[in-house]
């Protein structure tokens, strides 16, 4: 056990904490006096020394490598390189009224995202009627042939959607993209909890916090639902691309905790258009799989004919309706950042109600009047390729270079389609252990939330992942660029 101390010169983690006047503080306001939600947890980290806390954060380090809970970096300068998945130990809050509106919206969007994709893969009425143009769903990379027509089981195309949200400096959240082809993350949360209650062991007793350890049964229940019509007891797996991977921890966590196979291309082969596992005690049929393999890799009979990650024959078992994939392929049509800007629309068409959530303002490079703007105020704006995520490919004009501007510039006319921009948005801030100082200091977060569709229900996990853009002044959050998370708590009435 740590000997726990307030030094006697009353000096603690907070002490030097300096505040940002642009930007929405969480954690403290403007004089300083932290919100209520977070006295106990500032008194609690206020009863360590800093050594104490180094010591602690060092020790949660060690434990985040020896579980592997890891990722890998692919950028061109760092190949492959697999790193421990930053985490910081001071957790965001999210009030349970707040979190109640998040819930709403979020489902929202998705049940009208996954009414979309059902209609532009038969009857084209959004289209038709001229709400979405037709020509922006047929010119995307992700708006498959080999799905016209094909029922899913539920009519259900996004399982497993992420919906990326920010708090801006008026004190609301906007959606910043949608992420319903293979969403990745929700196993560092389930991570990030359990780090926390096993480093300061005794900071969620006093808080009524809700789970988010149930999600791996949620997703579980999800898949059995899903499953073919005729089948009773469905065999589910988890499909990885393998080891190399940037989330292949996430892909084993979720398998392990699901209690079932993860399996890759490899281990799965077609016989009369039924999917069996290979085990050593002979061939099982496979009803669900959760593939976390791009649509262009998992059939290479259909996509990608040289793709080495799939099986061969799988698209004709599952669009005969012998198994079922999550998420559905195609669905990257309703995941790119142009159609995002339509989702408002789709709520209404669809639905008949008004968005909950707003979208962050969007111009549409190959929108001529849009075109001009965006060439004309790159300095204000994040410009962001409608088919990338991970942080790739975009450019942040107020950090960029009039070199890196030009470039962007060339990119963009010569590819009008590919291209969206957004005005820079004032991410809100929150305290954020810094190593190099040792100290906390004001970083930028977004929330990644994870909503779960089945035929009966839908579920949304309560925390999310809070990403944290850990270099200073940066709004790219994401972990391949640098960035990390905090736990999210959401609090119990």
């Amino acid at each position: 056990m740590l000997q726990s101390q307030i030094n006697s010169n009353n000096q603690n983690l907070f002490n030097s904490y300096e505040m940002g006047s642009h930007f929405l503080d969480e954690v403290f306001d403007v004089s300083k006096i932290h919100n209520q939600e977070y006295e106990k947890i500032i008194k609690h980290f206020n009863d360590l020394s800093v050594e104490d806390f180094k010591t602690i954060n060092e020790f949660t380090k060690m434990s985040f490598f020896d579980q592997g809970i890891t990722f890998n970096v692919y950028t061109e300068k760092e190949k492959g390189v697999e790193r421990i998945f930053p985490f910081d130990l001071f957790p965001r809050i999210i009030k349970n009224d707040e979190w109640q509106m998040l819930e709403r919206g979020v489902i929202q969007r998705n049940t009208a995202i996954n009414m979309f994709l059902w209609d532009i893969y038969h009857d084209k009425k959004i289209l038709k009627d001229k709400i979405v143009p037709a020509e922006l769903i047929q010119s995307s990379p992700y708006y498959y042939k080999a799905m016209m027509g094909v029922n899913p089981v539920g009519k259900i195309y996004t399982h497993v959607a992420g919906t990326d949200l920010i708090k801006h400096k008026d004190g609301k959240y906007y959606v910043l993209e949608d992420n319903v082809r293979c969403p990745s993350g929700v196993s560092y949360v389930l991570s990030n909890r359990d780090a926390l209650k096993k480093s300061i062991p005794n900071l969620l007793i006093n808080h009524n916090v809700a789970s988010v350890q149930e999600y791996p049964l949620e997703l579980l229940e999800i898949m059995k639902s899903c499953s073919p019509e005729s089948v009773d007891n469905p065999t589910c797996v988890v499909l990885t691309p393998g080891v190399y991977n940037s989330a292949y921890f996430e892909h084993s966590f979720l398998a392990l905790n699901m209690g079932i196979a993860l399996v890759e291309g490899r281990d799965l082969y077609v016989e009369n258009n039924f999917v069996y596992m290979k085990t050593i005690f002979g061939p099982k049929k496979v009803d669900v799989i959760y593939r976390r393999i791009d649509d262009d890799f998992i059939d290479p009979k259909v996509f990608n004919p040289k793709s080495m990650l799939g099986v061969p024959g799988l698209m004709k078992a599952y669009t005969d309706g012998n198994v079922v994939l999550m998420n559905a392929p195609g669905t990257g049509a309703a995941d790119d950042k142009a159609v995002y800007t339509y989702v408002p629309d789709m709520i209404k068409y669809y639905l008949g109600e008004e968005s909950i959530l707003q979208n962050v303002h969007t111009y549409k490079c190959e929108n001529d009047s849009d075109y001009k703007y965006v060439l004309e105020n790159m300095e204000k704006l994040v410009i962001k390729p409608v088919d990338e995520s991970g942080g790739y490919g975009l450019l942040v004009g107020s950090h960029a270079s009039k070199a890196e501007i030009e470039d962007f510039k060339t990119k963009i006319t010569a590819n009008r389609r590919k291209y969206i921009a957004q005005p820079i948005m004032s991410l809100s801030v929150h305290a954020t252990y810094i190593e190099q100082t040792s100290k906390f200091e004001q970083r930028h977060i977004d929330l990644r939330t994870y909503c779960l569709m089945g035929k009966n229900k839908n579920y949304l996990l309560k925390g999310g992942l809070t990403r944290v853009a850990l270099k200073k002044g940066s709004l790219v959050v994401n972990s391949s660029q640098g960035g990390g998370s905090k736990d999210t708590w959401v609090m119990i009435n």
